[in-house]
């Protein structure tokens, strides 16, 4: 008997980074996340992006300003919709903003 080889893991899921923004509710309307992301405002996984149809998915971490704070979140899932507050918030884990280190005195 031989040992069955894992199989290799199928594509990863993703969506576009503009209507998990919305989806997440961290902008009003599909057209608002498309038009922040366009104007480059945003990072994923430390890359400036401005193509509001770069997919994301679980795991990849958006850094952004945004009402006057930055927001950094890691994407825990995609959803299926543009739910309750409480659903939405389930799409990621906030995360502390790196801060710059200061200097030794």
């Amino acid at each position: 008997m031989t040992a069955a080889s894992p199989s290799p893991p199928g594509p990863r899921a993703t969506i576009r980074l503009d209507k998990w923004l919305w989806q997440a509710r961290f902008l009003r309307s599909r057209s608002l996340a498309t038009e922040f992301v366009a104007a480059g405002r945003l990072r994923v996984n430390g890359q400036p992006v401005d193509k509001p149809a770069r997919a994301v998915g679980p795991g990849d971490v958006l850094t952004f300003a945004l009402a006057g704070q930055v927001r950094v979140v890691r994407v825990l899932a995609l959803g299926e919709r543009r739910g309750p507050a409480p659903e939405a918030q389930s799409l990621y884990e906030e995360l502390p903003p790196r801060s710059e280190p200061r200097p030794l005195e």
